[in-house]
């Protein structure tokens, strides 16, 4: 059985790991890190400290109405994913432990696009 490393916390919610497969538990963001429970095996268990997070990258969809998904970029480990009933409130939580230039958007579909068929202003030569 995991030990909470929490000793405050703001926001539980139900939520979806996507590491290796999909893994249904909750979320827990309290004062010392970010961590996700299984619910159906207590030994499988994410625990992040805000020492070791990166950036915290959200999916954003029709301008911000919807957040499917988001990420958690640590230094050393990569990144994991996740999904939560309640997007948004474990985001304004996760905020108030990363400052905001630390909580990015994802690209969108077609901002992928354009990076790679569009040529950019560096890139472009100069024709004389």
């Amino acid at each position: 059985m995991a030990q909470s490393i929490n000793t405050r916390v703001d926001v539980v919610v139900e939520a979806t790991s996507y590491q290796g497969l999909t893994n249904y538990g909750k979320i827990m963001v309290g004062d010392k890190g970010f961590e996700f429970f299984n619910t159906r095996n207590v030994n499988d268990y994410i625990q992040i400290p805000w020492e070791e997070v990166d950036y915290v990258i959200a999916s954003v969809m029709f301008k911000g109405k919807k957040i499917p998904r988001y990420a958690i970029q640590t230094k050393k480990n990569g990144t994991f994913s996740f999904a939560s009933k309640e997007p948004k409130k474990v985001l304004r939580a996760i905020n108030q432990y990363i400052p905001s230039e630390r909580l990015v958007r994802s690209l969108s579909f077609f901002d992928v696009l354009k990076r790679n068929f569009m040529p950019s202003k560096k890139n472009a030569k100069i024709k004389k």
